[in-house]
């Protein structure tokens, strides 16, 4: 049966295969997240990835490369999972009410940006509670210490700070991250083989992480301003809508403050987009294989 006509995975299928994918990519690339976000948290003059992988071992030793793990492994699973599953039920909705019977570029940023929207109502707390560990000032024992203190001071609802900021981040990130791939596959040469589709998977993917890296990095460097700052009661925050703090990282650090983090960022989420895609393809082919007809 031709790859087009074959019929699509249930939800649960995407759902374990993201899942998969995204805990492959984060125990590869982690160390240049953890030295991302201490760039993106720092106002001053940035040292480079170079210079702040060596002050970060040098002062706090190796392990601290590491720090704040278990959040983003614990998300992971569920982060990554909603992103694909989300891309596939927005795919399939759009598609539908557009009337078409292909899938459009057009088509592929609309349903990556609302599946951004979708993802980033699963991972606010999860990426708060790493982005207070990842701190260098940090003092907290663990993720339940962090959960602890923020619910005592903060209640409930402080678990989503950032949020908004979260929403822009991972709406531009899929936006740019899907429609990429779906235009790098249209200009490269229909696979043949399944050593050519896992290529084309990886370049696809590669590309497109570094789109959505491109697209989405003010947006996360406002993300980690506005979770890694300490609130106080009664005080307005200095940083806490999106926009606005764009605009006061700007007028006092420069443009270039809005990129704070793109070098290890990108070293992370180029490659990591591209070994995302090949283990979700892998991955699906597989569960395909085991179903047989009519999904294979």
């Amino acid at each position: 049966m031709a790859t087009e006509q074959r019929k699509p995975l249930p939800f649960a299928y995407n759902f374990v295969a993201g899942a998969i994918a995204g805990v492959s990519e984060i125990l590869t690339f982690y160390p240049l997240d953890v030295v991302k976000t201490r760039m993106q948290l720092d106002t001053g003059k940035s040292q480079g990835l170079v210079g702040s992988f060596r002050t970060i071992v040098a002062q706090e030793g190796f392990g601290r490369l590491y720090r704040g793990l278990v959040p983003p492994l614990l998300l992971e699973a569920p982060k990554r999972a909603t992103k694909f599953a989300a891309n596939d039920f927005w795919g399939k909705t759009f598609l539908e009410l557009s009337g078409g019977q292909k899938m459009t570029q057009q088509l592929s940023v609309i349903t990556g940006c609302a599946a951004g929207a979708t993802e980033s109502f699963v991972v606010v707390p999860f990426e708060l509670v790493k982005i207070k560990l990842q701190d260098k000032s940090s003092t907290f024992a663990g993720p339940m210490d962090v959960l602890k203190t923020i619910i005592r001071k903060e209640g409930v609802l402080g678990l989503y700070a950032g949020m908004e900021s979260t929403f822009w981040r991972h709406f531009w990130w899929n936006g740019g991250y899907f429609g990429s791939i779906f235009q790098v596959k249209a200009l490269l040469p229909k696979p043949t083989d399944k050593a050519t589709e896992m290529r084309n998977n990886l370049l696809s993917g590669t590309v497109g992480g570094l789109v959505g890296t491109v697209l989405n990095t003010p947006f996360d460097v406002v993300k980690s301003r506005i979770q890694g700052a300490t609130r106080i009661p009664g005080v307005a925050p200095k940083y806490n809508w999106s926009y606005p703090a764009l605009v006061t990282i700007m007028r006092e650090e420069g443009p270039v403050a809005l990129y704070k983090g793109f070098v290890p960022k990108v070293l992370r989420l180029a490659p990591g987009g591209g070994v995302l895609l090949l283990v979700v393809e892998f991955t699906l082919e597989v569960f395909r294989k085991a179903l047989g007809p009519p999904y294979t």
